[in-house]
């Protein structure tokens, strides 16, 4: 993402500063993004996306999307974490369709919340756990997930997650998102 976001950004003729002001976060954060020292989470991703009027994919892929139908093949995702066991990754799954309401990546959860602050953001979030256990916190409670367990919130409640027990979690997480 780090080559993608600073091409977006000059094409709109923006400084990091500028960037800053539009998505409320620091120069110093988005200059790592774009240097590849940090990781932005999906909630960032979306933030970054609507203030260069582009859809999340554009930031992570060097092909604009324009498809309607769109099929992303697994040696073809996208992406985007460390892939340690200590550290969050995540995957983006759908690089070719256009004007996406719904946001799908596959995660693979720290394993610990240490790593991971609570998040929030606009829309709905939807999360299967397709292989391990999870652990999704919420500033009321705390919820337990297996193979085969889904849960669906407002994620405007603040929520954290995290890989629980001897596999590494993978959860397919959806992202509702309206560019209106």
């Amino acid at each position: 993402m780090s080559i993608r976001l600073k091409q977006l950004r000059r094409q709109n003729q923006w400084s990091l500063e500028t960037l800053a002001e539009q998505t409320g976060l620091t120069k110093s954060y988005l200059s790592k993004v774009e240097r590849g020292l940090s990781v932005p989470s999906i909630a960032v991703a979306i933030k970054l996306a609507r203030a260069l009027a582009v859809n999340v994919e554009e930031l992570f892929s060097e092909q604009a999307a324009s498809m309607e139908i769109a099929i992303t093949r697994a040696s073809e995702r996208t992406s985007f974490g460390s892939g340690e066991m200590d550290k969050p990754s995540v995957q983006s799954i759908t690089s070719g369709a256009a004007s996406k309401r719904m946001l799908p990546f596959v995660v693979y959860p720290a394993a610990d919340f240490v790593a991971s602050a609570f998040k929030e953001h606009e829309g709905e979030e939807f999360l299967f756990v397709h292989a391990g256990s999870v652990e999704v916190a919420f500033p009321t409670g705390t919820f337990e997930l297996g193979a085969g367990d889904s849960l669906y919130f407002n994620a405007l409640i603040p929520h954290k997650l995290r890989s629980i027990g001897p596999t590494q979690a993978e959860v397919l997480v959806v992202v509702s998102h309206d560019d209106e």
